[in-house]
């Protein structure tokens, strides 16, 4: 069985750079913002995650990352400047840091004001990201998982001052135009990604010109072209309702983009963003994005170390990030899991394979909530069932469809991001518990995992600290060939609790 360290604070440096904080999380890597001394500016540090500094495969997509990002002088691609090696072999890429987010963040304050993109912003931003893309393109590269959280902002200095950029990154996905069709790995985003690469046919520059035609759907109407939740319905999709707010020239640009058959789309980047261009038929927004603001400390690298402090001073006055070497913690996946659902808990939640009505039975308060075949139920209180979904999902392992029940108090409420809380429980085939659990790094930390009686083995991790209060995952062997695996996202611990005590399968 593998062993969990309990998360500490952040280590002073990575190398020769001084760390400040964490800045995101993912299966393969964590990426902090570390302060360059030498050359007295900020940076990001990507390193690969200690759970996979064994697999040869991964280590080397992570190093090749580095090498096509360096093949390419664009202002529209996040530069690399250094690679390194920890002491336990983990390598690291020393990037640009993205002082402004990612157009992720932005489409998500967006929606929040309810003020779309105007044409000409979505077009500033089209036609950075598709420079971007060209290049890389143009230099053999693809990227294959172009999507809002690989568009980044920056910062820069322009003739007419401080101008914010947008900037493709994370090459985490990318391949060698030569070595694509020798060698294709079925992934990306759903939403974003393009059939033949869905159905891990030889992909080449047509698909990510295909993803960048779903991003530019989503950038001209403000909401995306489609809403995947798995690569096999990407694999086979239907076309995109017709683009709202602009002209039918606009949809058939970004339609042809979005062409089932690759054949049909236009020649290359380039062309496409031109014909946008055309079709819409208005200036883009000038060079900078200052559309809205981000939280400054979320955003602003600080000040430059103390002369003499080693980067100690880098760490005061902000919140502590998490030890590198004990950040397992947080960036633990089921390997079965986090390979066959790619959008992790967010995706298995949104995987129900249909829809009934919920039998609900209300009490002062709580609400007993019961899956559609009466094989899961649990109690809940009476603000968790706003949202619900009852008929079953689509287990990684086999196919097949098997009982769950989601339950939360807001849509969306398994995101990161959310605030919102709910249960998520769900049986799949399995002979034993799963040594890896799934991970959390919204959440400022995570108790070593406990388990149960020998009668029923059983997993369970808290993680505290967490947008909405604490979020526990706790997997349990139900019967010889079942797992049920259970998320509670709760306000407290307390709360958290008597719903996982109030969890009953009947019938197994």
């Amino acid at each position: 069985m593998e062993h969990y360290a309990p998360v500490t604070e952040s280590p002073a440096r990575l190398g020769r750079y001084a760390v400040r904080r964490r800045l995101g999380s993912g299966a393969f890597a964590t990426v902090w913002l570390a302060y360059d001394e030498q050359l007295d500016c900020p940076v990001a540090v990507k390193v690969l995650a200690e759970n996979w500094a064994d697999d040869g495969e991964v280590h080397r997509r992570f190093l090749e990352e580095g090498r096509f990002l360096r093949r390419v002088e664009s202002p529209y691609v996040v530069p690399v400047y250094d690679a390194g090696e920890l002491p336990d072999g983990r390598p690291y890429l020393v990037m640009a840091f993205a002082d402004q987010g990612t157009l992720a963040d932005r489409v998500r304050g967006v929606v929040a004001a309810g003020e779309p993109f105007t044409a000409g912003q979505a077009l500033t931003v089209l036609r950075q990201v598709g420079s971007g893309l060209q290049a890389l393109h143009d230099r053999g590269v693809l990227h294959r998982d172009v999507k809002p959280a690989n568009v980044l902002f920056r910062t820069t200095d322009g003739a007419a001052g401080a101008e914010v950029r947008a900037l493709l990154g994370d090459l985490g996905l990318g391949k060698a135009l030569d070595a694509s069709s020798r060698l294709t790995m079925v992934a990306g985003t759903p939403s974003y990604v393009a059939p033949e690469q869905a159905q891990a046919e030889s992909p080449d520059a047509r698909a990510d010109q295909y993803s960048l035609g779903a991003l530019a759907y989503l950038l001209l109407s403000g909401r995306p072209a489609f809403r995947f939740e798995t690569l096999r319905q990407a694999a086979d999709p239907a076309p995109p309702d017709p683009l709202p707010g602009h002209p039918a020239a606009v949809d058939a640009v970004v339609r042809r983009a979005l062409a089932r058959e690759r054949e049909e789309r236009w020649p290359d980047v380039a062309t496409f963003v031109a014909a946008v261009e055309d079709a819409l038929g208005c200036p883009v927004d000038g060079p900078t994005l200052p559309w809205l603001p981000l939280d400054p400390d979320l955003t602003h690298a600080g000040p430059a170390p103390s002369i003499g402090t080693g980067g100690e001073q880098a760490l005061s006055g902000v919140r502590p990030a998490r030890s590198v070497d004990d950040e397992r913690t947080s960036r633990r996946r089921w390997p079965y899991v986090a390979a066959a659902l790619v959008l992790g808990t967010a995706a298995a939640v949104g995987a129900f394979a249909g829809a009934r009505a919920l039998a609900v039975e209300r009490v002062p308060d709580l609400a007993v909530v019961a899956d559609a075949s009466g094989t899961l139920e649990a109690e809940v209180p009476g603000g968790w069932t706003r949202v619900t979904g009852e008929a079953g999902w689509t287990a990684p392992q086999d196919d097949g469809t098997y009982p769950a029940l989601s339950v939360g108090s807001e849509a969306g409420w398994t995101e990161e991001s959310s605030a919102g809380h709910g249960v998520f429980l769900a049986l799949m085939p399995g002979t034993d518990l799963p040594e890896r659990m799934p991970g959390h790094p919204e959440c400022d930390s995570a108790a070593p995992p406990y388990s149960g009686s020998d009668t029923q083995p059983s997993r369970t991790v808290v993680h505290s600290g967490c947008p909405g209060g604490v979020t526990v995952e706790r997997v349990v062997q139900v019967a010889a060939d079942r797992v049920l695996w259970v998320q509670v996202r709760s306000p407290d611990t307390a709360t958290a609790n008597r719903v996982l005590d109030s969890v009953t399968t009947r019938g197994i």
